[in-house]
């Protein structure tokens, strides 16, 4: 009989760590209006237009023009993850 309850145990423990997982991924990472941001920056670049910083250079790098779109939705406080370091 201790052996059904210690088994019992350990099967609820494993069904409620799965549970917790499938709500963090169904939620929200970025938010909408953040998105459009980064499309913004992305329409700029493609124009010529997107300039970097401190140094004001052209920007020709997609992975950049979203770093800087994201990076302004976080000035913002628009729901975006924080930056990778």
């Amino acid at each position: 009989m201790a052996t059904k309850k210690a088994a019992k145990k350990s099967s609820k423990k494993t069904s409620s760590k799965k549970s917790s997982a499938k709500k963090s991924s169904s939620s929200r990472k970025y938010s909408p209006s953040a998105g459009k941001n980064v499309e913004r920056e992305m329409k700029e670049m493609k124009q010529g237009k997107l300039k970097s910083g401190r140094s004001g250079k052209k920007v020709t790098s997609r992975k950049q023009a979203i770093a800087i779109g994201l990076s302004e939705a976080r000035k913002e406080g628009k729901k975006v993850p924080p930056k990778k370091s």
